[in-house]
């Protein structure tokens, strides 16, 4: 075999052995019965009784994902309907030998409808790649709140992300107007740019939260709250984004427990656990 079919031949095991995983989840108005639940790959979503709003759980029997995988996540909340969604424990991302891990989450809250994704943190480790694209859309009268972590390294083991690459794409859109877009991109020596002070200063752990509707008084409850790490928030055009930067994951945790209880939202039971 010569050297160029054996390389084929590796790349085309490689691809063949790449994770994919797909959940489609359609939650009905009224009792908020599950009109539509799609698994495919190795995602999975289950529904952990609950004597208050239902709660949906998304597991990645897959234990991580690295280079080449890709993950599609859609909830769609029909008027009326009310979910908190989650996930069974932190994302880690694996190092890649050159392909981005993809991941793409489609969220709709219908008329009236409320939805708390609050998956727990995405776990990047060392030489890892990870692409995710966001999309939102809120129909009158819907709330979110959607909060996402992301932190370089598992930090109680001193791990350090010296190179790597995230890439994020949100797009939020209210009543069918583009309400909220943000592109964030980090690459190459990645520990060395968070230390800049005008990155993250040093911190490995950050996280935005994004609360529709919003006002001054979500600023109000934030700026009446202690934070251990870094923490601001704005509010503008109805809804209001908060940022928070931190030294290690659980600290990034607690800070964001704590300003879920400022807004009055219950996190999913797994992140007490």
């Amino acid at each position: 075999m010569t050297g160029t079919a054996a390389h084929r031949t590796s790349g085309d095991t490689f691809a063949a052995n790449r994770a994919t995983g797909r959940i489609a989840l359609t939650l009905a108005p009224g009792k908020n019965a599950r009109r539509r639940v799609h698994e495919s790959g190795s995602l999975r979503v289950r529904f952990p009784n609950t004597t208050t709003v239902p709660e949906a759980v998304i597991v990645n029997t897959g234990g991580g994902m690295t280079g080449g995988d890709r993950f599609d996540i859609e909830i769609r909340l029909e008027e009326s309907a009310a979910l908190v969604a989650g996930t069974v424990a932190a994302e880690k991302v694996y190092r890649s030998t050159g392909d981005d891990a993809v991941v793409n989450v489609q969220l709709s809250v219908g008329p009236n409808a409320r939805l708390a994704w609050l998956p727990q943190a995405t776990i990047l480790f060392n030489a890892a790649r990870l692409s995710r694209r966001i999309d939102v859309d809120i129909g009158a009268g819907g709330a979110l709140v959607m909060a996402e972590a992301v932190v370089f390294g598992r930090t109680a083991m001193g791990e350090v992300v010296h190179d790597g690459s995230w890439r994020d794409r949100w797009r939020v859109r209210i009543g069918g107007r583009l309400a909220f877009a943000e592109n964030v991109r980090l690459e190459g020596a990645i520990a060395n740019k968070l230390a800049h002070r005008a990155i993250a200063r040093g911190g490995c752990a950050v996280a935005t939260l994004l609360i529709v509707p919003g006002d001054d008084s979500v600023s109000d409850r934030f700026r009446a709250t202690e934070f251990i790490g870094e923490a601001a928030v704005s509010a503008w055009n109805g809804f209001a984004v908060a940022r928070f930067c931190a030294a290690e994951g659980a600290m990034l945790r607690r800070d964001l427990m704590h300003a879920l209880a400022a807004l009055g939202q219950a996190v999913p039971r797994l992140w007490l656990q």
